[in-house]
């Protein structure tokens, strides 16, 4: 009997995981290829986890405030996540922009999304939506986003050039895009402030501002996106070298 009990549980938990498994996809139609766009000359870290550090710890330093404040984030905004993993932001978020704004927990890791939908159904959150993107594309619908916040997962993406450049079109006008990352080599899971802004810069994003975060929470670096009509093309852009940061 126990034996059928157990199995009649595993049964019932992989229904619920393939049942979220079906409901988490792409928003949006393909951007441009990543091929047509230059590699980075610089490593790119690994993922290899889904939260940076224990989440009491980030708490303890305001993590999810400092950044709230100083991107101006306000109920009634549509905020995407990217990167999102376990939710830490995401959570957290949802509060905030309360229940005339949403969320966009977004990532490349589809089960990184189903364990996420299962944390936010337990604690009732219904503000949040799920997109699955890809290295290159975020794969967000046009003009969806006010805001967007990429936290200590910019040394991941494999093809920023082509991410960045996917990524400006799901912006509104005037919205922003927050960047957290520790002033550390791309190896070493962080991206130097000198190399984020040479990358992004060539991408056409404009820089507003740079803050230091409590702690070891690193920089928080603000920008504002392209226009969609002032983006110059894919084969125009030029990755940074060795001498912007990238050692």
């Amino acid at each position: 009997m126990m034996a059928l009990a157990r199995a009649v549980t595993l049964l019932v938990a992989l229904g619920a995981t393939c049942a979220y498994a079906a409901d988490i996809g792409y928003l949006a139609p393909p951007g441009f290829p990543a091929k047509e766009f230059p590699s980075p000359q610089r490593p790119v870290a690994q993922i290899v986890s889904p939260s940076r550090s224990a989440e009491e710890h980030r708490d303890s330093l305001n993590e999810a405030g400092e950044i709230a404040r100083l991107l101006e984030l306000k109920p009634g905004m549509t905020v995407a996540d990217i990167g999102a993993g376990s939710g830490y932001h995401t959570i957290r978020l949802s509060p905030l922009v309360g229940p005339t704004g949403s969320v966009v927990a977004q990532d490349v890791t589809r089960n990184y999304l189903i364990e996420l939908a299962k944390r936010t159904e337990r604690l009732k959150l219904t503000n949040v939506t799920f997109a699955l993107g890809e290295p290159h594309d975020t794969r967000l619908p046009a003009s969806s986003l006010d805001a967007a916040i990429l936290v200590h997962m910019y040394h991941e993406i494999a093809q920023p050039y082509a991410f960045l450049y996917n990524l400006a079109p799901a912006m509104k006008p005037g919205a922003r895009v927050g960047i957290v990352d520790l002033e550390r080599p791309t190896a070493e899971h962080g991206t130097p402030i000198e190399l984020l802004r040479c990358e992004l810069t060539a991408v056409g994003y404009r820089e507003i501002a740079t803050s230091q975060l409590s702690g070891d929470g690193g920089y928080l670096a603000v920008f504002s996106p392209p226009e969609y009509a002032g983006r110059k093309p894919p084969p125009d852009i030029v990755a940074c070298g060795d001498g912007a940061g990238t050692r």
